[in-house]
């Protein structure tokens, strides 16, 4: 939201907090997706402050297959939909010449339904009802009981999944 208006932004999916080092990006590769077990730990700063959504259709997850190798699987809400996914973002504002300032997000997972953790995978990212958008995306950061309240009132999904191809 800015000046009260939802706005469309294009972000890179892998969050680089503002104040962070750019080398930030190799020391914490798994920053693209925040915990939220870890939602007021480590992502303090973007959490009640900076969410936004993601519009998705599938996700894809790696998992260990039968034979102890890596399978990369994609999964559908059934039936079809596009999904509101909960997201947290941060601006990094460049501090050396021939650096450029960063919009970046990561995506807010959860622990999965079922047929994901049956799936062979431990997370989910979190989506959001569409009556809850607006709250979302202008949070109060005094009160994050709220906040927490929207995560919790995720709409039920069920995923299908097949090998990526």
């Amino acid at each position: 939201m800015e000046n009260g208006r939802r706005v469309v932004k294009p972000m890179r999916y892998q969050c680089r907090p503002a104040g962070k080092p750019a080398f930030y990006d190799e020391q914490y590769p798994g920053t693209y997706n925040a915990r939220r077990d870890n939602l007021r730990g480590f992502w303090k700063g973007q959490y009640g402050h900076t969410h936004g959504l993601v519009l998705v259709d599938a996700f894809y997850e790696n998992v260990t297959g039968p034979d102890g190798k890596n399978v990369v699987l994609e999964f559908r809400p059934d039936p079809p939909q596009t999904l509101l996914v909960a997201c947290v973002w941060s601006h990094w504002r460049a501090t050396k010449p021939g650096e450029k300032d960063l919009l970046s997000f990561a995506i807010i997972t959860d622990d999965p339904p079922p047929e994901i953790a049956e799936a062979g995978h431990d997370r989910c990212p979190v989506p959001i009802k569409p009556e809850n958008i607006d709250t979302w995306l202008k949070p109060d950061a005094r009160n994050l009981e709220a906040v927490d309240a929207i995560l919790d009132d995720k709409p039920r999904i069920f995923y299908t999944h097949s090998k990526a191809s």
